[in-house]
């Protein structure tokens, strides 16, 4: 299965580990090619963006909102790593909430890596689009 993997660049670790697991289990993960370089501290302009640049000026610059769009159309499915952030258990940001609508609107089945998170104002939203609630084990992935 063709599968885009979504979360925030935070854990971009915790994604390319993610990214090989679906790989060893035979799927065919997706993932913008920055986030390796993230991960291994290797794309330092794009580091450095994040480190002096407001997000929406990264996001227009480098046009990750419509690139996610793209790569989640041309998939099967996304998975959504929702991690603890912000205080809150397994969250799940504005960019991802758009990635899941995305998903959605495109029949993209959405997998959700942890539980839907409970302290958020839009936990209704999530639970109309996501399709199975793995609780970290990616072997539930059909």
């Amino acid at each position: 299965m063709r599968i885009t993997i979504c979360g925030s660049i935070k854990f971009a670790k915790e994604l390319v580990n993610i990214y090989h697991q679906l790989e060893k289990l035979s799927h065919q993960p997706m993932m913008h090619k920055e986030m390796f370089g993230i991960a291994e501290g290797k794309a330092l302009q794009l580091i450095d963006a994040y480190n002096g640049m407001e997000s929406s000026e990264i996001k227009r610059k480098y046009n990750y909102i419509k690139w996610w769009h793209n790569c989640i159309k041309s998939g099967d499915a996304v998975l959504v790593c929702n991690f603890d952030k912000k205080g809150i258990k397994n969250y799940i940001g504005g960019n991802t909430l758009m990635e899941i609508g995305f998903a959605h609107v495109n029949d993209k089945k959405v997998f959700l890596l942890n539980p839907i998170p409970e302290k958020i104002s839009y936990v209704d939203e999530i639970k109309a689009m996501v399709d199975v609630v793995l609780d970290g084990d990616l072997n539930k992935i059909i």
